[in-house]
């Protein structure tokens, strides 16, 4: 047993409520993969549990056609602790069952993982990542021959072949497979990241602006200590924003994120370091990415201040932008069959928008798995043109060529967008509040409970079971019109009592409606320990709006009860 692990089981020895944390159950394995604290225990993220894991998801995919197998498995691992030497175990462990390892040399961006799946036409992805968790957190993510995270049935597949190896601890490499082949493992080239880079350039819509004025829009990027500079500061040059600046205390990757409380572009603290920058700098646009670049947040320069764009204010203005791009060009062609994607929780603003180019929206689940099903569907059948995706939790996606999240492709859209609105004098919550004059003002909000260890699953689990046996009537004085519940995939119109069915998958998931359309949606976490709460509203004036969701959240707080 590894040294640091065993420390750990010596000084936990007589801690019997340590001792049932870290082994009351296994670490959960779903369609994210798995994620967990780093350290000894079952229920920790752990050299065994890896292997376990691997050994599970190898035996998985050796039971489907010998032709996927042989095409191979792509593995990524960002700049975490450990993400390296637990990709290096999986690639070992598989590449000894007789599968082909596809792996990156480096630390590398899980978008870019996604492309070169489909790029190489392996039959699985793997990456050792925990997004944006905080940094005692490693997990890993699992995808699909489509380059999308996988679905129930694959994640139920694995699930059942990694619970059918009863002891992790009897899993040594050297023991169980040495008559492997480790030669079988292949380093991933720059010609894969090429590739990728042509595609993403691809996406721009204003080339021969970005060209002449690129020089105008001064960006300052953060990685947040990681994998986003190894790619994001040479394509933005690349493609001709040449003002590029760097926060270097975070540009280097370091395990330990030392700059911030946690490396999360939704949370402001992690900004400190860039705005500084950006203040000597008098820079337009502030980007920062979380360690595996797949989500975005973005600050804007309004006067002398700058301000945070949330998830669901930057999604409506690249999709307004997008369309508004299309629609210049040929309306319809571009716009004739095209689909917008999004998830329940994320806001209406963006179903308005498409309406109004004619676009169609179809709502997901939470989860950028669901988005990815879908443009997969849409791709096999030809009924829509994927235009863009996107969730409130600062994840995006306007080119199919991934199949996930990709703030790679985001920055040089946002800068584009940005840039292109500079040259009609025009900052970015200056188009919003144009977008919000004609949809009407959209205000959400997202509040977390902690809900950590064995009792906290268990209260958050009797507080959405309470609200699913005992729905309101009303909140915030206003009558609620439509309950959907999609663990029983049942939506109800409260005042006739009339049902019908919800055609999405099953989830653990309540969402009230109001009868003046604001909304509260309640779920656990699948990667977080935490149930997460979203409410939505919208008015004609901003102060009408303010006010609603000021109610609203009330409403809330008297109806969950979680401490």
């Amino acid at each position: 047993m590894p040294a640091d692990l065993l420390a750990e089981l010596k000084q936990i020895q007589s801690d019997s409520s340590e001792i049932e944390e870290r082994f009351y159950k296994d670490l959960e394995f779903g369609t994210g993969g798995m994620r967990g604290v780093i350290g000894a225990g079952t229920n920790r993220l752990n050299i065994y549990t890896v292997r376990r894991a691997a050994l599970g998801i190898a035996r998985y995919l050796g039971k489907k056609a010998e032709a996927e197998v042989r095409q191979g498995v792509a593995i990524a691992y960002d700049s975490r602790k450990y993400s390296r030497e637990f990709a290096q175990q999986m690639s070992d462990l598989l590449s000894r069952t007789g599968i082909k390892v596809h792996l990156f040399p480096e630390i590398a961006p899980t978008p870019l993982l996604s492309f070169a799946i489909r790029h190489l036409q392996a039959s699985a992805g793997l990456v050792l990542t925990a997004s944006h968790n905080p940094p005692e957190y490693n997990g890993i993510k699992v995808y699909n021959q489509e380059g999308g995270q996988i679905t129930e049935e694959d994640a139920r597949g694995i699930y059942e072949e990694i619970q059918a190896i009863s002891d992790p601890l009897v899993l040594s490499i050297e023991e169980l497979f040495s008559q492997g082949d480790t030669e079988s493992i292949v380093m991933i080239g720059n010609d894969v990241i090429e590739a990728y880079s042509q595609r993403v350039e691809q996406l721009l819509c204003q080339r021969q602006l970005i060209a002449e004025r690129g020089g105008d829009l001064t960006i300052v990027y953060t990685p947040l200590h990681g994998t986003g500079a190894t790619i994001i500061p040479d394509i933005l040059k690349r493609v001709g924003f040449t003002k590029v600046c760097l926060v270097e205390e975070q540009a280097t990757a370091d395990p330990r994120f030392p700059t911030v409380k946690a490396p999360n572009p939704e949370e402001p603290q992690a900004f400190e370091l860039a705005l500084k920058l950006a203040t000597e700098l008098q820079a337009d646009l502030i980007m920062a990415t979380d360690p595996d670049a797949d989500r975005l947040g973005v600050l804007v320069k309004t006067g002398t201040k700058y301000e945070m764009v949330n998830g669901n204010q930057l999604g409506a203005l690249i999709l307004s932008y997008l369309l508004e791009q299309s629609a210049g060009k040929d309306k319809d062609m571009q716009l004739q069959k095209g689909l917008v994607l999004k998830t329940i929780v994320t806001s209406d603003l963006g179903e308005r928008i498409a309406e109004s180019y004619g676009v169609e929206t179809f709502n997901t689940l939470t989860g950028f798995k669901y988005i990815g099903e879908k443009i997969e569907e849409c791709c096999k059948t030809g009924s829509h043109t994927f235009i863009f995706g996107y969730e409130e939790s600062y994840g995006y996606l306007a080119g199919d060529f991934v199949r996930d999240k990709d703030a790679v492709q985001m920055t040089i859209l946002v800068a584009e967008m940005a840039l292109y609105y500079q040259q009609q004098s025009k900052g970015l919550f200056q188009v919003l509040d144009e977008i919000y004059s004609r949809f009407g003002y959209y205000r959400e909000e997202l509040h977390s409970f902690t809900a950590t260890g064995k009792e906290g699953r268990l209260h958050m689990e009797e507080s959405i079971e309470g609200l699913r046996e005992n729905p309101p009537s009303q909140m915030a004085g206003i009558a609620v019109s439509v309950v959907e519940d999609y663990e029983l995939q049942v939506r109800t119109v409260m005042e006739t009592g009339r049902t019908e069915p919800l055609l999405l998958p099953r989830a653990n998931v309540m969402k009230i409606i109001l009868a003046d359309a604001s909304w509260m949606t309640v779920r656990p976490s699948g990667t977080e320990p935490k149930m997460k709460v979203y409410l939505s509203t919208n008015a004609h004036t901003k102060e009408e709006a303010d006010k609603k969701i000021s109610l609203l959240r009330g409403a809330m707080h008297d109806l969950i009860r979680f401490s």
